[in-house]
């Protein structure tokens, strides 16, 4: 949630708040009103509260594999320079000089760069 509209809903719970007392004080209410303001009270409250204990979204840290050298797999091995990310798009990844990989022999796979599986 944006500041301003944690602002915004804060204000309008404190002025939720305030008011219900004004209700009591002024002239004498009858049981509708009692009971308007109570709601209203608990309303400005609860808003207050949701407000106070929202926190923003943190973001995923970005994978960086920066200047990582050489690698070498073999025999069914896997090397590897860069960053190796889920599938599911989410976050993300920076890879620079990553320098070579190399894989040799059956089943060994090299790769340099961002991989996602």
């Amino acid at each position: 949630m944006s500041r301003g509209w944690k602002t915004a809903i804060v204000l309008v719970a404190l002025a939720g708040i305030v008011s219900t007392p004004l209700f009591w004080l002024l002239d004498k209410p009858d049981t509708g009103q009692l009971v308007g303001a109570s709601v209203q009270g608990a309303t400005g409250i609860a808003a207050l509260l949701w407000a106070l204990f929202q926190r923003p979204p943190t973001p995923e840290p970005a994978d960086t594999a920066i200047d990582t050298g050489q690698a070498e797999a073999s025999g069914g091995a896997t090397a590897r320079t860069g960053v190796k990310r889920p599938g599911d798009g989410r976050g993300s990844a920076r890879a620079e000089r990553t320098g070579n990989a190399t894989a040799t022999g059956a089943g060994s796979t090299a790769g340099t760069g961002i991989e996602y599986s």
